[in-house]
């Protein structure tokens, strides 16, 4: 019996992720919101990559966008409501500006939907 060897599969997403945290970092004064999508749910998340932390999580499992999922129909209506609910975060703890990371996955449907959520509530990129 002859064994294949076993390589890492990687993804074109995970690939063209690594080329875009090559020039995204983000700092204390301005962080870096990711986005992460899956079929069913999408998560923003603020980073300061100088010290290597996370600043906050703002997804549609969050309590503060729960209640609030009931009167929205669509994934991409609910992508903006996550946008405009980081923002808030975000302005709470004094963060005005960010810089965006898409992860890899094409800007748009639901990642320009954050994008577009998080600038209405006052964020600017």
């Amino acid at each position: 019996m002859i064994r294949k060897s076993i390589t890492k599969n990687v993804s074109i997403r995970d690939k063209r992720r690594v080329r875009i945290r090559k020039k995204v970092i983000g700092t204390a004064e301005r962080p870096r919101l990711s986005v992460f999508r899956s079929l069913k749910h999408i998560y923003a998340q603020l980073h300061d990559d100088t010290t290597g932390r996370s600043l906050g999580v703002v997804s549609t499992h969050s309590e503060s966008v729960k209640p609030l999922l009931k009167d929205i129909k669509g994934k991409s209506e609910a992508a903006k409501l996550v946008g405009k609910e980081v923002a808030k975060y975000a302005l709470s703890k004094n963060i005005v500006s960010v810089v965006f990371d898409r992860g890899g996955y094409l800007y748009h449907g639901r990642v320009k939907a954050v994008a577009d959520g998080a600038r209405e509530g006052g964020l600017q990129f």
